[in-house]
């Protein structure tokens, strides 16, 4: 709930905020604000992945692999748990590192010293894996929790084609995290410049992944 709320306080409220105000508030924001978030949200991710990796575990070995891998749960929380780690990771390996360069920078600039080049950038990376993750989370809250509340996925049989259910599930998540991993701008990156756009695309990706589930499975 705190790595998930944190990622929406950062683009319902946070970024909209500093996006619409003066250059000295977005520096107080980046010099104060955002360094007491950041331990929070990171640390919060990684006891959320941890606890959750010993869970996925426990199920898949009580079930044995061929099993849990036929069975919609079993397809159903891989699918939420292939998304919500590529999540973890966005924001430990791009988020972090990139958020770090624009809190130095706005620390020089609150200290009377000229802005890192590069925290421009820095600072768009971080946009577009907030809002990819933003993205991804809609689809990682509906397969997570309709293992347990949308009986109809849980309860059906598998008869169709795994191999081309994951190389749909992979080929799309792949193309998603491709677009952060490469470059700040271009038109790949236009629907996450606006919270409209970045939810959009959630709800788009969700019900394109939940067809895939019917159809092919």
């Amino acid at each position: 709930m705190l790595w998930i709320g944190t990622v929406y306080f950062f683009n319902f409220f946070l970024m909209p905020f500093v996006e619409g105000t003066r250059p000295e508030i977005r520096t107080e924001v980046f010099y104060k604000l955002v360094p007491l978030t950041l331990p929070g949200f990171r640390w919060s991710s990684l006891v959320t992945f941890l606890t959750g990796a010993l869970i996925y575990l426990q199920r898949l070995t009580a079930a044995g692999a061929p099993v849990f891998f036929s069975w919609p749960y079993g397809l159903a929380i891989s699918v939420g748990a292939l998304l919500g780690t590529v999540m973890f990771l966005n924001g430990w390996f791009i988020m972090h590192p990139e958020q770090e360069v624009v809190i130095a920078s706005a620390t020089r600039v609150a200290q009377g010293g000229q802005p890192l080049p590069e925290a421009a950038a820095s600072g768009r990376r971080v946009v577009l894996a907030s809002r990819t993750n933003l993205l991804l989370s809609i689809p990682t809250v509906f397969f997570m929790g309709a293992v347990s509340h949308y009986p109809s996925i849980a309860a059906r049989s598998a008869e169709g084609s795994l191999t081309w259910f994951w190389i749909f599930i992979l080929v799309i998540t792949g193309a998603i995290e491709i677009n952060v991993l490469t470059g700040v701008h271009g038109v790949t990156k236009k629907p996450l410049d606006t919270v409209t756009g970045t939810l959009c695309g959630g709800f788009i990706l969700t019900v394109a992944f939940y067809l895939l589930f019917q159809m092919l499975l």
